[in-house]
């Protein structure tokens, strides 16, 4: 009997090996840390549109505050480290 593999009523499940554990957390980590810069450049990018015309109109800011808070939910979604 493979030793990876665990009898549960008449099916056999394959536990994944620790290769493949270790690219899935790694592949997690490298999208969460994209998704941070892309956040920064998107509030950069707002920012600097919003100066452009020397004063913040509410639109402005209700979309700086926007992609603000989106940039915060992304912090909390932090993958959780396995090793």
């Amino acid at each position: 009997m493979n030793p990876q593999a665990h009898l549960l009523g008449r099916t056999m499940i394959r536990q994944p090996s620790a290769e493949l554990v270790t690219f899935l957390s790694r592949l997690r980590s490298g999208i969460w840390i994209f998704g941070i810069s892309s956040w920064l450049f998107g509030i950069a990018d707002r920012s600097i549109a919003a100066l452009m015309d020397g004063y913040l109109s509410a639109l402005d800011i209700a979309q700086l505050f926007t992609a603000s808070f989106f940039f915060i939910g992304w912090l909390f979604l932090k993958p959780p480290k396995l090793f």
